[in-house]
């Protein structure tokens, strides 16, 4: 065991995983930071917390029945000439999901439907909320496990990098949610970068592989232009501000 936590490689393995799962954990950030905002503000910050650990624990679990794992790429059945596992069908069971749940919640962004939330109906919120997490978490857990598997083959290194990548995501939740929260155009912006997750998923089930590097350029480009924006936006507020106290 010495030799191994000593061994340059198992270090940069650890690393590169660590660094890769963090970015994988985006998806997750982003899904959280928007779905928990249907729940009164008290409540917020404990399902975040708690669909975070459960990723956690989900991963752990995963990393833990690798075997298992490895068998979920078989074939279970063609349909039309494609042989699909069940892993395809996790895949575009959480594809589907995201695409209608996106959609959903840009409806209710822009037709006002967050008033349907209110009064005896915030407290079953809970626990639909919790339960959308779940199905979520399930998703993304599967996704960064065959990734870590596929990048180390020792278990402890896996698990490690996963603690560390959660434990960075739960540091980013709340000042990534309430920086969604403050402002509705990134918010609505999150929601197309969830459809758009949704549709890589949809594809990765059909078994037809697209490049993750293509998926976080445009996501990296469209949060660059939309932050000039912010910037320009707030450049122009405090100009305003200047000239009507002169």
């Amino acid at each position: 065991m010495i030799e191994l936590l000593t061994d340059p490689a198992i270090w940069a393995s650890f690393a590169t995983l660590a660094i890769l799962e963090i970015v994988l954990g985006i998806d997750n950030i982003i899904f959280l930071s928007i779905i928990t905002q249907a729940l009164p503000k008290h409540q917020q910050k404990l399902a975040r917390q708690i669909g975070l650990a459960l990723a956690l624990i989900m991963r752990i679990v995963l990393l833990s029945m690798i075997v298992w794992i490895a068998k979920l790429t078989d074939p279970i059945i063609t349909i039309l000439g494609e042989e699909l596992s069940w892993r395809d069908f996790i895949m575009l069971g959480g594809g589907l999901f995201l695409l209608w749940k996106g959609t959903q919640e840009i409806h209710h962004s822009l037709e006002g439907d967050e008033e349907a939330l209110s009064g005896g109906k915030k407290a079953a919120a809970f626990s639909f909320v919790i339960g959308q997490i779940v199905i979520l978490d399930l998703v993304f857990s599967l996704d960064s496990v065959i990734t870590a598997v596929g990048m180390s083959d020792q278990l402890f290194v896996m698990i490690a990098a996963v603690v560390v990548a959660i434990g960075v995501m739960l540091f980013a939740a709340e000042p990534v949610s309430k920086f969604v929260h403050d402002h509705p155009t990134v918010k609505m912006l999150a929601l197309s970068f969830i459809l758009l997750v949704g549709m890589m998923l949809i594809a990765e089930g059909l078994d037809v592989h697209i490049e993750r590097k293509y998926m976080y350029f445009a996501i990296s480009f469209s949060m660059g232009v939309e932050f000039l924006n912010l910037w320009a936006a707030k450049r122009k507020r405090l100009k305003r501000e200047a000239e009507a106290k002169q």
